[in-house]
């Protein structure tokens, strides 16, 4: 079972982080993680444990993570093409509205962004944070790797029929077709990717610290930015994505980066969740005083796991810097 606790914590901390931590499920409806954590712990832990068998990196963890979100978004839930997402009346479509394609592009780059970089990605790092000692090795053999996959399967269909019976809302085939191909195509970049490379860059790189608080600052940018700006939010949304990518890609290769760099970058976005949630509006109830305590003990169970996973990525790379020496 202790060969098997990060692959177990990271299939339910994948939800946990994206509906919970995020605040848009009360903690009265905790018990729901063990529905959602097929769908996103399944995930997770699927594109977690190809990119680690393949040597592959987090370009790859990342490129599989937007595929994932994609998935979700345009199948599973049709989010991106619903014009009313279970008559909610969110207007979710409106701004940036592309008529051709039928979809709203403030609404497509805001939740695939959601998914990608906290969702999946996020959750990764968290957990392999708490495990710096085996966070480039494969948690699961291949009896585990099936009944995840079994499992990320059944839930995608359950809930895809879910959506579907509750909304009777089906996109269009050239929709469909159209997310299809953006999938393949991303799935196919992740295979294409180099493998995880030791050689560094000349400089050295900046503080985790500095990487965290700059995390923190884009991410709460990005969260903070109203829908109504319409095609300025998603100028935005866009320069922040890409200068973000390129500055952790540059420092990332530089010297002395290591799991403290990798785990600055998930507190960073982890903590933009959780202050963000307390001024969050929910997707299920309000936002009473119940709901913003469950915000509290959701915070300040991120703040135990970051405690515990700084001392062990500190503790991992010190022996590391002594056997090194």
């Amino acid at each position: 079972m202790k060969r098997l606790a990060p692959a177990i914590g990271l299939f339910f901390l994948a939800p946990l982080v994206a509906e919970f931590l995020l605040g848009d499920l009360p903690i009265k409806m905790l018990g729901t993680v063990v529905i959602l954590a097929p769908m996103y712990g399944g995930g997770a832990l699927l594109i977690r444990e190809f990119a680690r068998r393949t040597g592959k990196g987090w370009p790859t963890i990342f490129v599989l993570a937007f595929a994932y979100a994609v998935l979700e978004e345009a199948f599973t839930t049709q989010t991106l093409f619903n014009p009313n997402y279970l008559h909610l009346n969110l207007h979710l479509l409106e701004p940036a509205y592309i008529p051709a394609l039928g979809i709203g592009a403030w609404w497509t780059i805001f939740v695939l962004t959601l998914h990608t970089v906290w969702s999946i990605s996020t959750s990764i790092a968290l957990a392999e944070a708490l495990v710096p000692e085996r966070a480039m090795k494969p948690w699961l053999g291949t009896l585990g790797l099936s009944v995840v996959g079994v499992l990320f399967v059944l839930a995608a269909i359950a809930s895809t029929r879910f959506e579907i019976k509750q909304d009777h809302f089906i996109a269009s085939a050239a929709q469909f077709g159209a997310a299809a191909v953006v999938c393949v195509l991303a799935i196919v970049v992740s295979f294409l990717l180099p493998a995880s490379s030791t050689s560094k860059r000349s400089g050295s790189a900046p503080s985790p610290w500095i990487i965290g608080f700059g995390v923190l600052a884009a991410g709460s940018i990005f969260l903070m930015v109203p829908k109504a700006w319409g095609w300025l939010a998603v100028g935005i949304y866009v320069v922040l994505d890409l200068v973000m990518i390129a500055l952790i890609s540059v420092m990332s290769g530089r010297s002395g980066w290591d799991s403290r760099h990798r785990l600055g970058l998930a507190a960073g976005a982890a903590l933009t969740y959780a202050w963000h949630s307390f001024i969050q509006m929910p997707a299920v109830g309000s936002a009473g005083t119940g709901f913003r305590i469950g915000n509290a003990i959701f915070a300040a169970g991120l703040l135990i796991l970051l405690f515990f996973a700084a001392r062990r990525t500190s503790r991992y790379e010190s022996d590391r810097a002594v056997v090194g020496g």
